[in-house]
């Protein structure tokens, strides 16, 4: 029995943060299959974005006064730091994409925007689901999953790559595409991050 009662208000923070980046994944999905107010859809990207730097700041603050944890500290900044990355990266994908002014979009691109609102889906779920221990073999078995939608991720790169250098002829498009699209291609594999950070912390405490 514990004399000091451990602060368990950090799974609010995480569940705050990782419905945050589901919603910038969702914006981004509308963004790139409904190119229309584009610019308006970026402005409320960064709004999305910022919300989830305060939180992250919150929690990283909320560490550093409180005595005694649910997790370890090293843990929680791992985990908030990636799950935020996503969030980063999905903005940052959408910015290039507003900067070079892209006036089509790639059908890969929008299949790989659809993954990610899976990944982010799973995501909250580990997350949500890291309050009970208990849950340790549903959490491991989303941690699998969210892995196999970063494999599907890195099988459309391969294939739209190699679509790209073969059907565009505008050497400027395709240097803007190949950046856009390895760029998004990190926001998958970020996921992926977070899965075996919270795969990490269940084999520790299960």
């Amino acid at each position: 029995m514990r004399i000091i009662p451990r602060e368990e208000k950090f799974f609010d923070l995480f569940e705050e943060l990782a419905a945050k980046i589901h919603e910038g994944s969702l914006l981004f999905l509308d963004m790139v299959t409904n190119n229309k107010d584009f610019e308006s859809k970026l402005t409320k990207l960064k709004e999305i974005e910022h919300e989830a730097d305060m939180i992250t700041h919150r929690t990283y603050e909320k560490m550093h006064k409180t005595f005694l944890t649910p997790l370890d500290r090293e843990d929680i900044y791992a985990l908030v730091n990636k799950m935020d990355s996503i969030l980063d990266m999905t903005e940052a994908t959408a910015v290039r994409m507003g900067i070079y002014k892209v006036k089509k979009t790639y059908p890969d691109l929008i299949e790989q925007a659809r993954l990610l609102t899976n990944a982010t889906k799973k995501v909250m779920e580990i997350v949500h689901d890291l309050r009970d221990m208990k849950n340790a073999p549903k959490i491991l078995e989303a941690c699998i999953e969210i892995n196999t939608l970063e494999n599907a991720g890195d099988n459309i790169l391969r294939s739209c790559m190699a679509n790209l250098f073969e059907r565009e002829k505008d050497p400027i498009e395709l240097i803007k595409w190949k950046e856009i699209f390895e760029r998004f291609e990190e926001t998958l594999d970020t996921c992926e991050d977070v899965s075996n950070i919270v795969e990490g912390i269940v084999l520790k405490n299960a």
